[in-house]
């Protein structure tokens, strides 16, 4: 017999969204693991509020929110918003009823401002660590340091003299023609964000507006357990690495991998001071490394030089999933907030699978 296409609607609906979800769904875990994050910051969060008045969007809700945007590449929170409304999975990993109303647009920023005022996505990200480290899952002994460059959300055509006269014709439309001028970060300045920096990865290579994001990821897992955004000068690395590591727990000797960009005299000297035995890969040209037989000679040298290839797994996420290919905030503040918080986001999808294999 054929079924009826018409649509009969219902008053009442008397499955709940915690049986709509299958058991063996992905997001079950990773709501998990992010609810235990999020009670052991309950505390930092009252520290944020005022006691009376009306009560605002709840700090947990946002987090898993802002979670879901960076695990389904969501482009920005208005489309966030959008899709809470009417998928009901969305809607039972942040915390909504069925029939609860969601949020505006406006009011969500807002409310989102008010944790980057927080820092709280520091705060998350060592939550997660801290759950991490209680599984056993992270190494103290041997990590790798790494950066990347994060496009700016910002054209060329800001980029303007500091003390230049806009645009002639003006508009984001400009057709002003800056071929053949000689521009630099130190005579000029992006009016649209004025922190990125003019930046070419290499010899050849375009030049972008944009920072650079530095990672330092411990190799027993390969969990991302520092992160930093510097201006994209050219000397952030190095700088960046050293900075990672001071807050790096004891004083017992590590090894820290890296690429050839890492392989500089001073860079090297420095960490053997912080009693840190550099695992860098070495230049082409064994007379300008820094790196000797001293410490090739060994296996571990080797096994770092693997070991330290799967940073990129963790930058290619956080770039094609986690949406920072093309950032969607402005000023150096919310991007180390995202960049950290994106982090977080790659450690609880690693955790996840490592958690399951484990059980």
């Amino acid at each position: 017999m054929r079924g009826s296409d018409e649509r009969a609607g219902s008053m009442f609906s008397y499955v709940s969204l915690e049986d709509r979800v299958p058991v063996d769904h992905p997001l079950r875990e990773i709501r998990r693991i992010t609810d235990r994050a999020l009670e052991r910051l309950s505390p930092r969060f009252d520290t944020l509020y005022i006691t009376f008045g009306r009560p605002s969007i709840p700090p947990e809700k946002l987090l898993r929110a802002l979670l879901l945007q960076a695990l389904y590449t969501i482009r920005s929170e208005r489309q966030l918003i959008e899709q809470i409304d009417y998928n009901l999975l969305f809607r039972w990993f942040v915390g909504l009823g069925v029939d609860d109303a969601v949020w505006a647009p406006t009011t969500f920023t807002k409310n989102r401002d008010r944790l980057l005022d927080g820092d709280i996505a520091a705060a998350f990200f060592e939550a997660i660590l801290l759950h991490a480290d209680r599984e056993r899952l992270l190494s103290d002994d041997h990590f790798t340091v790494d950066g990347t460059l994060l496009e700016a959300w910002a054209s060329h055509k800001s980029f303007q003299p500091h003390d230049g006269e806009p645009p002639a014709s003006g508009g984001s439309s400009s057709s002003e023609d800056f071929r053949g001028q000689r521009r630099t970060n130190v005579t000029h300045r992006s009016t649209t964000d004025p922190d990125a920096r003019l930046y070419k990865k290499a010899r050849g290579r375009a030049a972008q507006l944009g920072y650079l994001g530095h990672v330092l990821m411990e190799h027993r897992s390969g969990l991302i357990v520092k992160t930093a955004v510097t201006p994209a000068d050219g000397y952030g690395e190095r700088d960046a690495a050293l900075l990672m590591l001071a807050t790096i727990p004891g004083r017992h000797r590590i090894t820290l991998a890296g690429d050839k960009g890492y392989d500089i005299r001073d860079f090297v000297t420095e960490l053997r001071a912080m009693r840190v035995t550099p695992h860098i890969a070495q230049h082409m040209t064994h007379r300008r490394s820094a790196i000797d037989g001293r410490t090739t000679r060994h296996v571990g040298y080797a096994t770092s030089q693997q070991q330290r290839k799967r940073v990129e797994q963790g930058f290619g996420w956080m770039k094609t999933i986690g949406g920072l290919r093309k950032l969607r905030h402005r000023g150096g503040a919310l991007v180390q907030w995202i960049f950290t918080f994106t982090a977080a986001a790659y450690n609880i999808v690693r955790m996840r699978g490592l958690l399951a294999a484990m059980a």
